[in-house]
This record gives C-alpha cells, sequence and structure tokens, in this order.
C-alpha cells in the first residue's frame, strides 16, 4: 500500500467525502418525506411514466426505473472509469498494492452473502437477496471519515477505497452473472456490434469524449432492451476508454469532468428515490424478519468477521502487509465503515425483489444496518485514533 497519495487520489477523496455528506441528506430527506403527510406525492412522482425514444427505440418506464437504469448507468461508467485506472496505473496495478485489499474484499463479499442465507434457508422466496449485504457504500463511508477530519491515517483512506473499488468489480460481476433476466439476442447482437466499435474508437486512442458518449448511448438502449442489466453497458463502455491518447489522458479527463456529476446529483437523486420507505406499523418483529435481519447482520457481522478476519489471516501468513501508519484496531473500525452498504445494496435490491413488501424490508435491513454500521465505525475510529501506529495492540498481543 502506497505511504503516499497522488493529486488525483486525494481529489476523488474529497469529493467522495463531500458526496457522502450529501447522500446522507438526501437519504434522510427522503425517509422524512416517506413518512410525512407528502408521502403520498412522493411515492407517486416515483411512478409517473416517462416515455422516451423514437420508433423500435421508444422506451417507456417508471420514473424510479429512469433513475435506477439510466442514471445509474451514469454511475456505473464512472465506477469503471476509475476500477480501469487503479488496475493500470493505481492502488491495484501490483500485487503489493492490491494483496491485502483484495483479499479483505473478498472475504467482504463472501462472508455478508453466507451469514444472510443462513438466516433465509427457511424463506426461499427471499435467496435472490443474498448479494445484497455484499456491498460497500464508498461515499457514504469517506462521509463518515471526514467527520474525523485529518487525524485519519491516509493509508487508511486508501486502504478502504481500495477495498471499495474490488467490491465494485465484484457487485459488476453479480450483476452481470445472477441478475440478468432472458436475453433478446437481436438487441444483444447490437449491443456486441456497438461495443466493438466502441473499441475501435478507443484503441485508435481518440482523445475526444464524444464518439465515447454517442456510442455509449446507443449501447445502454441495445442493453437495456436485450434484458441484460443496463448499467452494465457503462462498465462496458468504460473499458474502451483509453488512459493515453497521444499527449492527452482521455480517461483521467472524463472521469474529472464526471465525478461530481455523479457525487453531487446522480448518487443523492437515487438516494432520494431508493431511501424513502414508510415506518408505519414498523415494529420490532418487522425487522427480525429474516430478509431485514438477514442483511442487517450480513452487513454489520459479515463485513467485520469477512474484511476483518481475511485481512488478519492474509497478513499473518505472510500473503500481504499492513500498511504503515495503520493498526489492527483501525481495520476493524473500517470493516465496520465499510458495512455501509447504502447506494449498492439497494440497487441490487430492487434487482432481486419486485415485490413491494419485500423491497421494504429490503430498505428497513439496509437502512437499519447502515445506521449502525455508520455509528459504530464512527465511534470505534475515534476511539482508536490515538493507537500508536503499526500493527497495534492485537499484534503485539498474539
Amino acid at each position: 500500500m502506497i505511504n503516499t497519495v497522488t493529486p488525483m487520489l486525494r481529489d476523488f477523496m474529497q469529493k467522495e467525502s463531500a458526496a457522502g455528506i450529501t447522500l446522507i441528506v438526501a437519504a434522510a430527506l427522503a425517509l422524512a418525506i416517506a413518512n410525512s403527510p407528502f408521502a403520498a406525492q412522493y411515492f407517486g412522482v416515483l411512478q409517473v411514466p416517462v416515455v422516451a425514444g423514437i420508433g423500435s427505440g421508444v422506451i417507456d418506464k417508471p420514473l424510479l426505473l429512469w433513475i435506477n437504469d439510466g442514471l445509474m448507468a451514469v454511475f456505473f461508467f464512472l465506477v469503471g472509469l476509475e476500477v480501469k485506472r487503479e488496475a493500470l496505473v493505481g492502488q491495484l496495478n501490483s500485487w503489493d498494492k492490491a494483496s491485502l485489499p483484495l483479499v479483505a474484499a473478498l472475504g467482504g463479499m463472501a462472508v455478508p452473502a453466507a451469514i444472510y442465507l443462513t438466516f433465509n434457508l427457511g424463506s426461499p422466496e427471499n435467496l435472490a437477496g443474498w448479494a445484497i449485504p455484499a456491498a460497500t457504500d464508498i461515499a457514504f463511508a469517506l462521509g463518515i471519515l471526514t467527520l474525523l477530519g485529518p487525524r485519519v491515517p491516509v493509508a487508511l483512506k486508501a486502504l478502504l477505497l481500495a477495498i471499495a473499488v474490488i467490491d465494485d468489480i465484484g457487485a459488476i460481476a453479480i450483476i452481470a452473472m445472477f441478475y440478468t433476466a432472458e436475453t433478446d439476442l437481436t438487441m444483444l447482437l447490437g449491443a456486441a456490434i456497438t461495443l466493438a466499435m466502441l473499441a475501435m474508437v478507443g484503441r485508435a486512442r481518440v482523445a475526444s469524449a464524444i464518439p465515447y458518449v454517442l456510442l455509449a448511448i446507443v449501447l445502454w438502449v441495445f442493453v437495456l432492451k436485450s434484458g441484460v442489466h443496463a448499467t452494465l453497458a457503462g462498465v462496458a463502455a468504460a473499458m474502451c476508454v483509453p488512459i493515453r491518447a497521444g499527449d492527452e489522458r482521455p480517461l483521467e479527463h472524463m472521469e474529472h469532468a464526471l465525478h461530481p456529476w455523479v457525487a453531487f446529483l446522480v448518487i443523492p437523486i437515487f438516494g432520494f428515490a431508493n431511501a424513502g420507505v414508510s415506518l408505519a406499523g414498523v415494529g420490532l418483529d418487522a425487522l427480525l424478519a429474516p430478509l431485514p435481519l438477514g442483511i442487517a447482520a450480513g452487513l454489520l457481522i459479515g463485513k467485520q468477521l469477512g474484511i476483518f478476519g481475511f485481512a488478519y489471516v492474509a497478513v499473518k501468513t505472510g500473503a500481504a502487509s499492513l500498511p504503515e501508519g495503520v493498526n489492527w484496531r483501525q481495520v476493524h473500525a473500517l470493516s465496520l465503515l465499510a458495512a455501509i452498504g447504502f447506494t449498492m445494496s439497494l440497487f441490487i435490491g430492487n434487482l432481486a425483489f419486485t415485490d413491494p413488501e419485500q423491497i421494504r424490508a429490503v430498505k428497513i435491513g439496509v437502512l437499519s444496518g447502515s445506521l449502525v454500521a455508520a455509528l459504530a465505525g464512527y465511534l470505534l475510529l475515534r476511539a482508536t485514533l490515538a493507537e500508536p501506529a503499526g500493527e497495534g495492540r492485537l499484534a503485539r498481543a498474539t
């Protein structure tokens, strides 16, 4: 793990941190409105049909699905750019840098999924939601870190970011493999041809963003109509953008240009549209039902066991090394912050279920688990900031 942070990474962290605060406000506002006299208007607007397109390319969807399938494709395009940059020139471009976050992220996905399935073995109708607690919301997590100011080790922020990037790669793979409906081969062929055109533009090292954006829009329409989830078009398009084109850096330019729009518009809109859940009649029985309890336990227990446990084993066996200036209690606090699954967890929940009651239960589980994780992670990290650098008390005790 690097001990210093490039200006680009620092800029990314600052934007993500501010975006996390914005997302928290948007989610709180949605929750307040959904439990106010304006609840009917809130839910009604999200179901307003929106029609766009020409001829066979007409798309008719409720506003909520335009947000989840359309705006979130922009989010996934940015994720794709970030993943490609980190893999080629960033924190994941060598085994020394990537080993610890890779092992930790894999544990942080596998263990929460296993815990969720354990809670829902007797409820087969809920099993499709197994991936919900496997996600991490980097904006939310970095937003919480911001509250602690410059006392937080930069290496710890970088570790959290690297884990979240790998987590996003896992989420993309999960969506592609497990949450794809029956496919329309004609539309899939159109998507393949469009993607090939994008790849040729990238191989030609075209620096202008215009051809990538136009072809990405066409690709999104084909993918949406093919049955494959449309947000994957954003990731596929991003993989075609070159790091360098002569003296230009098109990938970095697009990432810088797009990041504020995603951070301060796309994600807050998604949070506002999806965080609203009526708490009327919600008692202890609703919180302890298998679906929300499995999600909350997967986030709170699974992320700690998965991220911290896998990281500890990896370091102790010599497969990875702990970043300089970071101790084990801080890694434990990080594993709690990584249990904030808000954006991607809600997104996967919308893919897994169509029953309004199940989606409501997903929101309850994600919101409750993420809230407890945020508070616990903040308090634990605040208490550990005075810990000496290195491997911390746990390492010294062993």
